[in-house]
């Protein structure tokens, strides 16, 4: 099979039709050009340059090689800087991770540095629960995650990115809607409240949980729930109460009232970015660097 220096050999001869002044131009002898050519030749088993003492001619085979010599070598030259890109973060694909309710938030800016900071790089996005994405980070299927506080374990490494505080959502017509001010936690008393469940959304099950022991304050589940869109759904339609992160409050839900909490930590909601440790894609270390 030929070479691309076969090719690049052939495609200079064929625009300078001189040797001698191809072979400046590749900064190489005239005898190994001539044998390059002749290489060339007998693999493609025609003749390509009518050559004489006093001059150098395409055939026209040679006309009709030169066409597909020199589309070969800006692909070639298109591959090689492709590669490049990828190895510098500069192209390739990079998989994020993100909850529900991180897209309310922290996702909206990662992905507009992304963007800023690596147009070339393709974002696949996957919304997943903190458990599913520490899975799929450690099965190397994804490259990054927005996930709640958890164990990650020591083949991961975790930033802090967002801490936010909790809003009581409140249908419309809710006693607590009309009231003005913050909501105390013990106004939730009793109360049916729309809670997360203890698996899917285990985070902001526990952090309530501990919320509701430390104030004594018992509310009435009435639905177990994962996502916070579909909570905030719910609470639309009169169904209960619920304790939502403050960027939730983003959403427009005409039936809804969003009230702050009063809350012995305002700012009690943490979010964390987490990868794998020794993930060898370019595209996630220039992330990590320009966040």
């Amino acid at each position: 099979m030929f070479t691309l220096a076969q090719l690049t050999s052939f495609v200079t001869v064929a625009e300078e039709l001189h040797f001698t002044r191809a072979a400046e131009r590749l900064n190489m002898t005239q005898p190994p050009l001539s044998r390059q050519i002749q290489l060339l030749e007998n693999e493609l088993g025609v003749q390509l340059l009518d050559r004489t003492n006093r001059s150098v001619r395409l055939t026209p085979a040679g006309r009709a090689f030169l066409v597909e010599a020199r589309r070969i070598l800006r692909q070639s030259e298109h591959a090689a800087l492709a590669v490049r890109r990828v190895s510098t973060g500069e192209a390739g694909a990079l998989s994020v991770g993100f909850t529900a309710a991180s897209a309310y938030s922290a996702l909206g800016d990662l992905l507009q540095t992304a963007r800023a900071a690596l147009p070339g790089v393709e974002i696949l996005l996957q919304e997943l629960v903190t458990r599913d994405q520490l899975k799929a980070l450690g099965q190397g299927s994804l490259d990054l995650g927005l996930i709640r506080p958890s164990a990650t374990g020591p083949d991961l490494a975790c930033r802090p990115i967002v801490r936010e505080g909790l809003l009581a959502a409140l249908p419309a017509r809710h006693p607590l809607a009309e009231v003005s001010g913050p909501v105390r936690i013990e106004d939730l008393d009793g109360q049916d409240f729309l809670m997360y469940s203890p698996i899917e959304a285990r985070y902001f099950y526990e952090l309530l949980i501990s919320v509701f022991r430390a104030a004594q304050v018992r509310p009435v589940y009435t639905q177990y729930l994962t996502q916070v869109h579909t909570i905030l759904n719910l609470v639309n339609g009169g169904w209960g109460i619920a304790l939502v992160p403050e960027a939730a409050a983003q959403t427009r839900y005409g039936g809804i009232v969003f009230r702050q909490v009063t809350l012995p930590d305002p700012r009690p909601v943490e979010l964390d970015l987490v990868w794998r440790r020794g993930n060898d894609n370019p595209a996630l270390e220039a992330l990590l660097r320009r966040l």
